[in-house]
């Protein structure tokens, strides 16, 4: 290569560092006038005077001389690492262009990771919704349900009806008797046995879809305030609507307002980890005995009083006085507010009975002493401590919960009062004499048989000496209780006690982990149905109401639309920083046409052109994802905050690492692709004219 002064001293470094590199694998041979160039950059000098050597800085040697000249030379090739290396030269050399032209192209990518990062956080948000909401609205199936599907369906198709009554006149539109046509033949029998046994299977698909499933059973758990001193308080079922008075509750409901009697026991779900997600513990520990419960307060750290008075921790003589003074018309005042320590919430413990427990055998009967105060504070003493171990409140992060304040108790307890109840005298007793009523001593009513007169000769000879030494007041409640064995089954006597076979729930309560969960439950329901019919057993087939369906359907489409929408957004942006990429880089390739014209002249090919250009977006490339991500994850803290701030909405944006990984290899195959066609057009130039680009 000659090099002369058409070069400016700039220009002849960047040259000459380029050949530097070259020299490393490849002889470069430079013939030059500055000799500065040459002593700084030359492994050899020669110097001719009249075409005569007149010095050489490491002669030849006969001795060194090529064993083999007769071989071929080989044809010159830059390696792709060489290639990268020129590159990263000439990058280095132009810091701010290379960081400036990074970042443009790092725009497009910058555009699709937020995109990502944000989609991630509205779809982590809404399976957090889908989940928090599912489990409150779990799908129920009743041992005993309507149609109302059916039922609705009929009413539909009767305000269908298109006849022309345009006639001046109002018409009626007789639709009651045929929806109570339809109302008792859709009355269905769900054999929950049989299908709680599927639940329970290795071969059941439902429970991968699930968080969990609860079985309800005809049962109440019967809590009391511990202490007795101020007399008999029960917690469970919820006595503060009793204890306003049944005169005044009637009056209320006559001018058109109804109370409802809610308990604030409520059996917590069989998932931990759900629990966990939507629940903090404030203070003491989770239940992990079928004795331990936990206090459950407001995400503020407030419990209502109707919980603090139905758990007796406010005395319900208080409300009734309130209310003694709202019916006369006096003004009350609002009361204070009270606080309790988280010490004094967790030493709160109450006493199990079950309902065996309020009868107790006299003279050959089993009495209920429910009325006996006497009796039940001494059985109240001697019951089972259920124990508050912990407080929870709604995680903030939660946007429903299945449990609002009171107490929540594990499945555990519920199977243990069941147990303890079947285990039980009265209980045994009855079950060992089916046909007779252990509360009477009598045998239950035949089906269809003519209702009996009472007559002491029916009666045993222990039974006749004991109703001998009755009072009349006895006597008489003897023979209220003979007219209500009348009544009295088998069946009813053990719902009485509170007698539960587990195997047989009442309904059962299906909670789906999403809204595509809770579609393909359906589907599993409905192939457990198809089924059961294949076999002939259409008794088996199960009946339920989708009591959230039609939400879940409007949710889910709102849910696709957002998600079609993101899509295309994303396609955008794509197309837009392949187009930018492009352009930089092609500006690139003409920037640097003299020295693809200086590689050409010392023996580089096209493919080598190639090479070198393809390195430069290569390591391009590379910047702009790395630059992209990078910015995205700053970005994500503040727009998690603004959103937050302006919504009260907790979406976490977040990028994936793999998402991250794929946006970055996108850039570098993007910058290469869009480099390829300029790099191409450059490599094609003639290197003279090359060389003569200014």
């Amino acid at each position: 290569m000659n090099q002369h002064g058409a070069l400016d001293s700039k220009t002849s470094k960047q040259v000459m560092d380029i050949l530097k590199e070259i020299a490393k694998d490849r002889l470069v041979i430079m013939v030059t006038h500055n000799s500065e160039l040459a002593e700084e950059y030359s492994t050899r000098i020669i110097r001719i005077l009249d075409g005569v050597i007149t010095d050489d800085s490491n002669p030849y040697k006969s001795e060194e001389e090529e064993k083999n000249t007769s071989k071929e030379q080989r044809r010159t090739s830059i390696k792709f690492l060489t290639a990268l290396n020129l590159s990263l030269n000439n990058l280095m050399t132009k810091k701010g262009r290379t960081i400036l032209t990074a970042f443009a192209g790092s725009i497009g990518i910058i555009g699709i990771a937020l995109i990502l990062a944000i989609s991630t956080g509205i779809q982590n948000y809404i399976d957090r919704v889908e989940e928090d909401t599912l489990s409150s609205y779990p799908i129920t199936i009743e041992e005993a349900t309507i149609d109302t599907s059916s039922m609705l369906e009929t009413m539909m198709q009767s305000s269908d009806n298109e006849e022309n009554t345009d006639d001046g006149k109002i018409h009626s539109q007789n639709i009651m008797t045929e929806m109570l046509s339809t109302i008792s033949n859709k009355v269905e029998s769900n054999n929950l046995t049989e299908f709680k046994e599927y639940l329970e299977s290795d071969d059941n698909e439902i429970k991968d879809y699930t968080n969990s499933i609860q079985y309800e059973y005809n049962l109440n758990l019967n809590l009391y305030k511990e202490n007795t001193d101020d007399g008999i308080v029960k917690v469970n079922p919820s006595t503060v609507m009793e204890k306003l008075g049944k005169g005044r509750m009637a009056e209320t409901q006559s001018n058109g307002i109804s109370f409802m009697n809610t308990d604030v026991w409520t059996e917590m779900l069989d998932n931990e980890e759900l629990l966990h997600s939507q629940y903090d513990l404030v203070a003491g520990a989770w239940p992990q005995n079928y004795n331990e419960v936990v206090l459950i307060v407001d995400e503020n750290n407030r419990i209502n009083d109707y919980v603090l008075y139905s758990l007796g921790i406010k005395d319900q003589d208080e409300l009734e006085e309130t209310m003694d003074k709202l019916t006369s018309g006096e003004t009350v005042e609002e009361p204070e507010n009270t606080t309790y320590t988280y010490d004094e919430l967790l030493n709160l413990s109450f006493k199990l009975l079950l309902n065996s427990d309020y009868y107790q055998k006299e003279n050959g009967l089993w009495i209920n002493k429910e009325e006996d105060q006497e009796y039940m504070k001494q059985k109240i003493k001697d019951a089972e401590s259920i124990k508050v171990v912990g407080i929870i409140k709604q995680n903030e992060n939660s946007s429903a919960t299945g449990m609002a304040g009171g107490i929540g108790y594990l499945k555990d307890l519920k199977e243990y009062v069941i147990n303890k109840t079947n285990e039980s005298e009265i209980v045994k007793e009855q079950k060992e004499n089916p046909d007779v009523n252990v509360f009477t001593g009598l045998e239950f009513p035949k089906e269809g048989e003519e209702t009996q007169i009472f007559n002491m000769q029916n009666l045993s000879a222990e039974q006749q000496m004991a109703i001998s030494q009755m009072s009349p007041e006895q006597i008489a409640d003897i023979l209220e209780t003979y007219r209500e064995n009348q009544e009295a089954t088998y069946e009813d006597n053990l719902a009485t006690l509170g007698s539960v076979d587990l195997s047989k729930p009442s309904s059962i309560s299906i909670y789906p982990k999403s809204f595509d969960d809770k579609e393909k439950i359906a589907n599993a329901i409905e192939s457990y149905n198809q089924k059961q019919q294949d076999e002939g057993k259409e008794e088996n087939v199960i009946t339920y109401t989708d009591i959230v369906g039609t939400m879940m359907k409007s949710v889910t489409n709102i849910i696709d639309a957002v998600s079609y929408a993101l899509i295309g957004f994303v396609s955008i942006s794509l197309i837009v920083s392949s187009i930018m990429i492009g352009i930089i880089t092609y500006i690139s390739v003409l920037e640097r046409t003299k020295e693809i014209g200086i590689l050409r002249a010392i023996g580089a090919s096209k493919k080598d052109i190639s090479k070198v250009f393809n390195a430069e977006t290569f390591i391009v490339g590379l910047i702009a994802g790395l630059i992209g991500i990078g910015i995205t994850v700053l970005l994500t803290i503040p727009i998690n905050s603004l959103i937050y701030n302006l919504s009260g909405v907790a979406i976490k944006a977040t990028l994936q690492p793999v998402a991250g990984l794929i946006l970055v290899l996108i850039s570098m195959f993007l910058t290469i692709i869009a480099g390829l066609i300029p790099a191409k057009m450059a490599s094609k130039k003639d290197p003279v004219e090359a060389l003569r680009t200014e």
